[in-house]
């Protein structure tokens, strides 16, 4: 794959510069893919959103931009900052019962008043509904086999589609997983697992991060935290998967920093990496779930 200037001029330094693992090119391809699926099932999608935070109101406008490409019908629910959960549950009842809607997501973060209640919202999506895979009955199924992994996280499910796209094989390496949350770090452990991937996942209590991010043939970092992995951690030829999106003087920056790509074969830029993976796993979901709908 070429290497996009404009990305990888960010890493100086590297006589064999780092493969870019392009989240927006494989994006791209996997969507093309879904548009005849979607042109045939005629899916709808619902994103629910709760006040105006604007990270949330970036991520739903992708997520539209995207449904636009592949044709997807979709409707943005947009409710005040003061919603009551009852009203939300309201909402969701009538999405589950709704047979027009195919899928539907409560973006979060929610307002604070609300966010306590997450775990009871998302247990009240109907599973077959569930395009985020947060649900405890998609992320059980998960667990099965590869087979079984109908809607898994959207975060996790770009991962494994972005590993695919740049024919990345997984089967016998040792993938490390810096972070342990149920959106990323779990599932993605889990789903590499079915592919018959070692995995080792370390989080804020692991001693000696170091010395087990340095063993990883692949690194998946998904803290949150900018540069908490540096150049020493890690090495030679590893492949980097980079979720962490940080907000910094300089501007959007991963968890890795820069001196990671100096001795990466292969990384995920911030941004245009895992973030248009993350997009267009939930609409591949959704398409999913109405393909699945019709067969039941």
């Amino acid at each position: 794959m070429a290497v996009h200037s404009n990305i990888s001029s960010l890493y100086h330094g590297n006589a064999m510069p780092a493969q870019i693992l392009s989240g927006r090119e494989a994006a791209d391809a996997l969507l093309l893919t879904l548009k005849p699926k979607v042109k045939k099932l005629d899916p709808k999608l619902v994103v629910v959103q709760v006040g105006n935070d604007p990270a949330s109101a970036s991520y739903i406008k992708q997520k539209f931009k995207s449904c636009e490409a592949v044709g997807m019908r979709s409707e943005h629910i947009h409710l005040p900052e003061d919603t009551e959960l009852a009203t939300l549950m309201d909402i969701v009842t009538k999405l589950n019962t709704d047979t027009d809607v195919t899928g539907f997501i409560v973006q979060v973060p929610l307002p604070p008043a609300l966010q306590a209640h997450v775990p009871e919202i998302v247990k009240a999506i109907d599973p077959k509904k569930d395009i985020d895979g947060f649900g405890a009955y998609n992320l059980g199924k998960m667990f099965l086999s590869v087979e079984f992994e109908h809607l898994p996280p959207a975060t996790p499910g770009g991962i494994v589609i972005l590993l695919e796209h740049y024919k990345i094989p997984v089967k016998g390496r040792h993938v490390v997983i810096v972070g342990r949350s149920n959106t990323v770090g779990k599932p993605i452990a889990v789903m590499l697992l079915n592919r018959d991937a070692t995995v080792t996942v370390c989080h804020h209590h692991t001693k000696n991060l170091a010395d087990l991010t340095r063993q990883a043939d692949i690194l998946i970092v998904a803290v949150g935290k900018a540069n908490l992995i540096t150049g020493d951690m890690v090495k030679e030829g590893v492949v980097v998967i980079d979720v962490g999106m940080n907000k910094t003087d300089a501007g959007l920056v991963g968890d890795c920093d820069a001196s990671v790509a100096e001795k990466a074969s292969a990384i995920t830029p911030v941004p245009g990496g895992v973030g248009p993976m993350t997009v267009a796993s939930l609409i591949r979901n959704c398409v999913r779930a109405k393909e699945r709908q019709l067969q039941k």
